[in-house]
């Protein structure tokens, strides 16, 4: 695709995929697209992901290998089906306590079910509000994480800089996302997949291929890895690392609050 990716310097915030909306405007329309798919997020995902968002998850547990400690925090941001804080718990031994935020109550309502239903909600909150504007006090939270959630915050450079007030210090941010492919075979064969495919599975599952067609589009308009790198450094933390998985579908970034 000829769309460029926006840089380290922002752009996102007016980017609702590929069409440019007002400022202020998108924060709304991804709201109704995680409405419209939130039953089948995890179909959803496995769509989009060919099933690897599973392995990329694991991966991203394992990197934060979360203490085995009823007084390690962590906060799971646009996580409201609850995968990563599931997995944070159990990786646990179940002694974590992980806080679920979501913009989106549909997508809360999804987790706090299965979390019942997994017999997890002694060790999990979860919490209806916006990343740019976390309702939690200073230096209150071991690890933040976020997977696939990033891009569809307007602000990106404010989720980040929250990230960082809430955190402890020597506390951990890892955000794992969708990046750019550094194989020109593979990126030629993912991107006729996202384009192509991915929306007429979409439609197949939901009957409705628009907010596949937006899905796919923030991916490609998210900064790469490096200037991705580059906004988790202006936010103030240290040791930033970005790791690519599967050539670079994803890459999981990790920085600390030193």
């Amino acid at each position: 695709m000829t769309e460029a990716r926006t840089s380290a310097d922002g752009g996102m915030e007016t980017s609702y995929g590929f069409r440019q909306v007002a400022d202020g405007e998108k924060q709304g329309l991804v709201n109704d697209v995680f409405h419209k798919v939130a039953k089948r997020y995890d179909i959803m995902n496995d769509v989009m992901s060919a099933g690897m968002h599973r392995v990329w998850k694991d991966a991203m547990i394992n990197a934060l290998n979360p203490r085995k400690d009823a007084g390690y925090k962590t906060l799971d941001v646009a996580g409201g089906t609850g995968d990563i804080a599931f997995r944070i718990v159990e990786a646990s031994g179940r002694k974590a306590h992980t806080t679920v935020l979501d913009i989106n109550g549909s997508m809360l309502a999804v987790g706090a079910e299965r979390a019942e239903k997994k017999k997890l909600s002694a060790n999990l909150d979860f919490v209806e509000a916006n990343a740019e504007a976390l309702p939690f006090e200073a230096n209150c939270f071991d690890a933040y994480t976020i997977a696939f959630g990033i891009r569809n915050v307007p602000r990106i450079d404010v989720a980040l800089t929250e990230a960082y007030r809430v955190l402890k210090r020597g506390g951990r941010l890892l955000v794992l996302e969708f990046s750019e492919v550094e194989m020109p075979l593979l990126e030629r064969f993912y991107e006729e997949w996202s384009f192509k495919a991915i929306p007429q599975f979409g439609k197949m599952i939901t009957g409705e291929a628009e907010p596949y067609q937006y899905l796919v589009e923030s991916i490609r308009k998210f900064p790469n890895q490096e200037n991705f790198a580059a906004m988790i450094r202006n936010a103030g933390f240290s040791r930033v690392t970005y790791t690519n998985y599967t050539g670079g579908i994803a890459a999981l970034h990790s920085g600390w609050k030193l």
